[in-house]
């Protein structure tokens, strides 16, 4: 499958950019490098590792929930003093944050992490499936 990449403006002037990959493990290594060079374009460097993070945990949900062929991966900046970083799949499933996971479980832990690390995170139902997303706060004006 092909890769593609598309950069859109958003409210910010920052353009957005997204990757279709597809949906599989490997995918979250070129999500991982799209998340790291976009944030370091825009200055904000000291988010990469975060969102590194976070967009893997996204992947790795879709991967282990969804038998979609392809996710969309996609970083934004809709705002100054937010980042909005996306995986949208096929699946019209709602994913729910597991509250308990004793030490025995082995996975089940993605959306802990997400919610962990963003200062926000949700999910939003599309036409073809859904998109789960989450917000990086950053300084105004970076």
């Amino acid at each position: 499958m092909p890769v593609t990449t598309t950069a859109r403006p958003t409210r910010t002037e920052h353009p957005g950019y997204t990757q279709i990959l597809p949906c599989m493990a490997r995918s979250a290594l070129p999500a991982r490098s799209l998340v790291r060079t976009t944030l370091e374009a825009w200055g904000l460097k000291h988010l990469a590792d975060t969102g590194a993070l976070v967009v893997t945990e996204l992947v790795s949900n879709s991967v282990a929930h969804t038998r979609t062929y392809s996710i969309r991966v996609t970083v934004s900046r809709p705002s100054e003093t937010f980042v909005r970083i996306a995986v949208a799949d096929n699946s019209k499933t709602i994913p729910t944050l597991r509250t308990t996971t004793g030490d025995h479980h082995e996975t089940g832990r993605g959306l802990a992490i997400i919610d962990a690390l963003t200062w926000r995170w949700g999910t939003e139902l599309l036409s073809e499936g859904k998109r789960v997303w989450g917000d990086l706060k950053c300084e105004a004006g970076e």
